[in-house]
């Protein structure tokens, strides 16, 4: 079913960026005041859905996992000293970051390269990852629910010397406050469908959400990770 869903939101959902877990990425050679709207193409599956703008500025929201300080050899995301695009935008080459007095990440800095905007000749210059972000400036906040499948076993009631309800899954929900979404999002009607860019399919809360209190229920995460679940055990 979960395949079938992913097939059907995959051709009809608009690509919006989301990011759940923000941290701030600081473009420190990025003019302070500018913004520039960047071309997003709604969905490459369908092209006659169009296309809308989102605006890029000096001080963005990236999401926390995809930084690390002390990478391994193999993470194409954002580490000192790498290149990464970030999406429908700039690449950008990671310098550093600062932490607070726990050690947590609180900013990362990077450097842009102008000449590498997507559409110009520069831009096919090849880094090998890319993020999705949100200028911070202009980005708005949302409740996310992330549902998960209740049990963690296929068939929770074929144990006989356990109860079904010792295979419930802790983490069927998480509710997650204070996202940060693209500003296209802002007046999003209820029950309408998106693709969170590298994230997953979500549809607006009908009950919950609310103008200026938007609420998004996870359908279906873009992969199947129960196969992974299921191997590994």
């Amino acid at each position: 079913m979960e395949h079938a869903v992913r097939e059907d939101l995959n051709a009809t959902a608009p690509r919006v960026s989301a990011v759940l877990d923000p941290v701030k990425l600081i473009i420190t050679n990025y003019p302070e005041g500018k913004v520039e709207m960047m071309e997003a193409i709604n969905n490459p599956e369908d092209l006659t859905q169009g296309s809308h703008e989102i605006a890029f500025s000096r001080e963005l929201f990236i999401e926390r996992e995809d930084f690390m300080e002390d990478a391994p050899k193999k993470f194409f995301r954002m580490t000192p000293g790498q290149e990464v695009r970030l999406k429908n935008a700039y690449i950008v080459k990671c310098t550093g970051c600062k932490k607070n007095e726990s050690g947590e990440i609180e900013e990362i800095y990077a450097e842009y390269d102008e000449l590498t905007k997507s559409g110009m000749p520069e831009s096919n210059r090849k880094v090998k990852g890319t993020l999705h972000w949100v200028s911070a400036k202009h980005a708005i906040n949302a409740e996310v629910r992330l549902y998960d499948r209740l049990f963690n076993d296929e068939a929770p009631d074929g144990h006989k010397a356990k109860d079904y309800k010792d295979f419930i899954n802790p983490e069927s929900l998480k509710i997650i406050k204070n996202c940060k979404l693209e500003p296209s999002l802002k007046n999003a009607e209820p029950e309408s469908k998106y693709q969170f860019q590298r994230i997953g399919y979500f549809c607006v809360d009908k009950k919950d959400s609310k103008p200026g209190a938007l609420v998004f229920n996870r359908t279906v995460p873009l992969k199947d990770s129960w196969s992974k679940i299921q191997n590994k055990e």
